[in-house]
């Protein structure tokens, strides 16, 4: 049904208003002869049409269309009026009235103008119907694009994983380190969520580094080292092949998650701020639990040792601010390692069910 709102302070009007418009298919009428209560219905529901009369004690027409225009911009207003003065019609259509019926009413006329005025309405639904299906079309094609992202950040991962001494629970142990400096940092709600999903792939570069570098027990020469130092590059390479934020994301940490805040690290030796965000965060994460995690090549470091590490290492190789984030809130580090302790049962379903958690 369509919502007729008619606002005239005269009942005998009033009546044959109500009349007229009951011979439209499908509308209803709601009758005021109170102005403000028109106006006040008009403000808690919505209407499809508004017939006001002009002149009206206490709120003359004119200042009530003013009023339920700053809820209603789109419906359509018809006022009646006795009145010919072209300076005050002039005024009312700047307040927002759509069209004029003059006084005494022409049935045939009042018909034909109400139910144009209704097909207009009409259309401006239909119009706002289409615009919602499309906005949800699109937040559908969205949804799924990110999804495709999302297994293409999983199957990456797991294909470095395979190749690399470290496991899937390093993986998830980092990528909620780094969320929670970045939660700690006041970053934004999106970008914290946009490292948690990028992180893990910080070493997809390793996937071209050669069998005897990757595993090998004991410490590389300097210049299987270099060789090593290619995985960063290699990474960026990779991942910046396709337009995405998530990937995009992805080859910034992958490229600068060994760089140092002194500018002793690698691929580019950047310093401080040149270092991007995200590189430096990860780099806290990565660390600590590359640390105190076991390794066919060593022992786990102990976590009193990793922590004093990291607090030696701030201004040199740590950006001191990112420290002090993955410190502050010790109570979270812990309930993170504890979520994701090493199991090696666990780790072939572990990051496709906690990664986006």
């Amino acid at each position: 049904m369509m919502k007729i709102v008619i606002v005239d302070d005269t009942p005998m009007s009033l009546t044959m208003l109500q009349y007229l418009v009951r011979k439209l298919p499908d509308c209803e009428a709601i009758c005021f002869t109170d102005p403000q209560e028109g106006l006040a219905w008009c403000g808690a529901n919505q209407p499809d049409l508004l017939i006001v009369d002009f002149m009206m004690p206490d709120l003359d027409g004119t200042t009530l269309v003013a009023r339920f225009r700053e809820r209603h911009h789109d419906v359509p207003v018809l006022m009646v009026t006795a009145n010919h003065d072209v300076a005050l019609r002039h005024e009312a259509l700047q307040k927002g009235v759509t069209d004029f019926l003059n006084k005494p009413l022409d049935n045939v006329e009042f018909i034909a103008r109400a139910r144009n005025m209704l097909a207009l309405r009409k259309n401006q639904k239909l119009s706002y119907d289409r615009i919602s299906w499309l906005d949800e079309e699109v937040r559908k094609a969205t949804r799924q694009i990110v999804e495709q992202e999302r297994s293409t950040i999983f199957c990456l991962a797991k294909a470095a994983e395979y190749r690399d001494p470290e496991t899937g629970s390093h993986i998830l142990r980092m990528a909620h380190y780094s969320r929670h400096i970045a939660r700690v940092l006041a970053l934004s709600n999106a970008d914290q969520e946009l490292l948690l999903e990028a992180a893990p792939m910080h070493d997809i570069g390793k996937v071209g580094t050669p069998d005897a570098i990757l595993l090998k027990p004991g410490r590389l020469t300097p210049e299987e080292f270099e060789i090593m130092k290619q995985h960063a590059e290699i990474g960026y390479k990779v991942l910046s092949q396709m337009r995405s934020p998530l990937l995009a994301a992805a080859a910034q940490i992958a490229y600068t998650h060994h760089e140092k805040f002194d500018g002793s690290g690698y691929p580019r030796g950047l310093t401080a701020d040149e270092i991007p965000i995200f590189g430096r965060i990860v780099a806290v994460a990565d660390v600590f639990d590359a640390l105190t995690s076991a390794r066919p090549y060593k022992k786990a470091w102990s976590v009193e040792s990793a922590i004093q590490f990291l607090i030696d290492g701030k201004g040199k190789h740590f950006d001191p601010s990112c420290v002090d984030a993955f410190l502050s809130d010790w109570d979270e580090v812990i309930a993170i390692r504890e979520r994701f302790a090493d199991d090696e049962s666990a780790n072939e379903t572990s990051m496709a069910l906690e990664v986006h958690a």
